[in-house]
């Protein structure tokens, strides 16, 4: 009997781990996942298990190295572990697979960042280069925000593969692909131009349920799914229209459930059946145990009376102003986190 995550692969959906843990890289490519991203949650998680003491240890010895500076050496190491073992996944797909994201520094989107518009533009640009350098199957994130859509063009220029994240309407993502598309088109070649588009998903429920709670039973719990196919619908057509030797994808993100009364597998199930999933290792573990078959459901969109209610009752701007306010608070203040965690990790192990 196929397994519920080898149905979800089956239907079409490629598999990245929301996690760049060892050993979790481990297990969920071994139950099929081709790729993995990381944040500073996730490293800061990894440090506090006791699992890299001896690595941070050894960084933090040489004592010309900052806490910020350990804190960036241990993640490209620990990223670059898990590009070791995606490694033949994008050998095998000839670079259309097997990434593992590095996210620049969420520190240049905190709001007592001192920099200008331009300067956080050229810092971007800066570190996604320098991230980048000598990595086959290393995927650049940056934020959609203003600093951040305005390095794309310049870092896909320079043949950095991307991932545009905090992604919630579809204007964003609109931003994001025209401006990679513009720097795509400065390149020699495109064989090895790559870019995807991570659009949250849950997160999106989560403000709708708060923020218009005048949506019916059937729209209600839905904005989530309907925005993500909808922009994955127009995802489809644009790149059909300037096709590329690679696929330029959209990736299905924030695909944890928030409510406990949804089952743990609902946004993995509406989403399956094309481009990229990252999904978290709990969700992944609760789908493996569903027993559910999952098939291809992201071309599927309810009724034309919810789309038109959703449509008429739900305030993109103010939805992308809420939720880009909070995710760069989300984005941020882990990084301030992490940071602290080495300081305190260096006065206890040095």
């Amino acid at each position: 009997m196929t397994s519920p995550l080898a149905s979800l692969i089956a239907a079409g959906t490629k598999l990245w781990l929301d996690s760049v843990d060892p050993d979790l890289v481990a297990a969920n490519r071994a139950q099929g996942a081709t790729g993995a991203t990381s944040n500073p949650i996730i490293i800061s998680d990894l440090i506090k298990t006791g699992r890299f003491d001896s690595q941070l240890a050894a960084l933090l010895e040489q004592g010309e190295l900052s806490d910020e500076d350990a804190a960036w050496q241990l993640t490209d190491q620990v990223v670059r572990d898990a590009q070791a073992v995606f490694l033949p996944v994008w050998q095998e797909t000839a670079g259309n697979d097997g990434y593992v994201s590095f996210e620049l520094d969420p520190l240049l989107e905190d709001v007592d960042c001192p920099l200008s518009l331009d300067e956080k533009i050229q810092r971007y640009i800066e570190l996604g280069t320098q991230w980048s350098a000598s990595h086959d199957n290393r995927m650049i994130k940056v934020p959609a925000t203003p600093a951040g859509l305005g390095a794309v063009d310049e870092l896909a220029a320079r043949g950095v593969p991307l991932n545009v994240t905090l992604v919630f309407t579809a204007d964003q993502y609109q931003t994001a692909r025209d401006a990679i598309w513009r720097g795509a088109q400065r390149l020699d070649s495109l064989a090895k131009f790559k870019s995807v588009y991570s659009i949250f998903v849950s997160r999106l429920d989560v403000y709708t349920d708060k923020h218009v709670p005048e949506l019916s039973d059937a729209a209600q719990g839905q904005v989530g799914i309907v925005n993500a196919k909808l922009i994955w619908h127009e995802n489809q057509e644009f790149w059909q229209a300037n096709p590329t030797p690679l696929s330029q994808e959209i990736v299905f993100a924030s695909t944890g459930t928030k409510k406990p009364e949804d089952p743990p597998w609902k946004y993995v199930k509406a989403l399956a059946g094309s481009d990229i999933q990252t999904n978290p290792p709990a969700t992944n573990d609760a789908v493996e145990a569903s027993g559910q078959t999952f098939t291809r459901e992201v071309d599927r969109l309810p009724p034309p009376e919810v789309l038109a209610e959703i449509a008429t009752k739900v305030d993109q701007r103010q939805l992308h102003d809420v939720l880009m306010a909070e995710g760069l608070k989300k984005f941020a203040d882990p990084q301030k986190g992490l940071l602290k965690l080495v300081s305190e990790k260096r006065a206890a192990l040095v």
